[in-house]
């Protein structure tokens, strides 16, 4: 499949792969929170559209246009192509500057990059349906409070992930115990008693316990006990493809 990216300008925001790195990530001891397969894989199941520039936003709390001032940290004629003040009350808008077109069915989720975190600001989620839309969409941001927020060259300000949305329409929630699935049961309990007894000796100084320090049965897809494993679709990186000129 491809997911065909029409530039709308000359120069348009650079399109990369999702980076699994997050600088509040890297400040954990060991670097903690990637020993979460979850976060790792959220990070990076989607392609990020990097700012082109430098600017600070400022919103004074008013309801207008005009409210926001948006300041880049160098002169720029381009700066309109990339965010204005559009929507009022504290709605920044900023432009992918893509035409996106995906297959039949599949649309693009449009959101912030996953796990990356603004003070004062958020991101604004919309799912597009980029199968037949012959126009581009606009990545959107909320002022969460009056003040001022920064955007680097080169951060991420929008996040797209295809979806095959049509089909989350024929999904049914079915609620039922777990006791009425014995295999998943069974392995929710190894798990448990796995789990328990890892904490315990962990909490208890137990020195193997410590030098395992985190049990890795979901990043490895296995389940305790010899109850079996993950199916071969698991993984625990992803690697996307990086546009190219077609």
């Amino acid at each position: 499949m491809e997911l065909e990216c029409y530039p709308m300008t000359a120069t348009p925001p650079d399109l990369v792969p999702g980076r699994q790195s997050r600088n509040w990530m890297d400040a954990f001891a060991s670097r903690h929170p990637y020993r979460c397969l979850p976060l790792n894989m959220a990070n990076t199941t989607g392609w990020e559209i990097l700012c082109p520039l430098t600017f600070t936003a400022e919103w004074n709390g008013g309801p207008s246009q005009a409210d926001i001032v948006i300041t880049p940290e160098r002169p720029n004629a381009n700066l309109t192509h990339v965010v204005t003040s559009h929507f009022s009350r504290g709605v920044l808008t900023m432009h992918p500057q893509y035409l996106f077109r995906t297959p039949p069915g599949w649309g693009l989720l449009a959101g912030g990059s996953p796990n990356h975190m603004k003070d004062g600001i958020q991101p604004l989620t919309g799912l597009i349906e980029t199968d037949w839309l012959p126009f581009p969409f606009t990545m959107n941001w909320l002022f969460t409070r009056p003040g001022r927020v920064k955007f680097e060259k080169g951060e991420p300000f929008c996040f797209i992930t295809p979806i095959e949305h049509r089909k989350v329409e024929t999904m049914q929630p079915v609620i039922r115990t777990l006791e009425s699935n014995p295999v998943m049961h069974g392995q929710f309990e190894a798990w448990n008693r796995a789990r328990t007894d890892f904490n315990k000796r962990l909490a208890s100084g137990d020195p193997d316990a410590a030098k395992e320090a985190w049990q890795r049965y979901y990043f490895k897809g296995e389940v305790p006990e010899d109850l079996g494993v993950a199916p071969d679709t698991h993984v625990n990186k992803r690697r996307l493809k990086s546009p190219r000129i077609g």
